[in-house]
């Protein structure tokens, strides 16, 4: 009797991997979008958008992306909104901030708040965009 071997890593029933360059694209995604929120907020607030500025404010939570990307091991399904998009997303932020603050940045409570919140947006919609778009690709078949 011929028994097929389960592993954890192994994708969930009816789904594939994802190819290197939807992997690739997500993390791309996530970081332009995260570079995105930080020169929106150096905009707003009349910081001027000189990249070396916007990648200076943006740095702190590209790592915590980065490292949250490598801790959840994201690349399995980058696309999935439940864990992977939650991980990424309260990694970056809570990450992000707690970066900022050991490198002296600016910590307001409003700022706290604007940060959770806008990057929740940022790492959550596309996803659920994505998972939308699939189901009704899956349902109009």
């Amino acid at each position: 009797m011929n028994v097929p071997r389960l592993s954890k890593n192994a994708p969930a029933e009816g789904r594939t991997r994802p190819t290197g360059r939807a992997v690739a694209g997500w993390l791309a995604a996530d970081l332009v979008l995260i570079t995105g929120f930080a020169a929106t907020g150096r905009s707003t607030h009349e910081s001027g958008l000189v990249i070396l500025g916007v990648l200076g404010t943006a740095a702190p939570f590209l790592t915590a992306c980065l490292l949250t990307w490598g801790a959840s091991r994201a690349w399995r399904s980058p696309s999935a909104l439940w864990p992977t998009g939650m991980l990424i997303w309260l990694g970056t932020a809570v990450g992000g901030l707690g970066i900022r603050a050991l490198l002296g940045g600016g910590m307001a409570v409003s700022f706290q708040l604007v940060a959770v919140l806008v990057l929740g947006a940022v790492l959550l919609l596309p996803r659920a965009i994505a998972a939308m778009v699939l189901r009704w690709r899956s349902t109009s078949r």
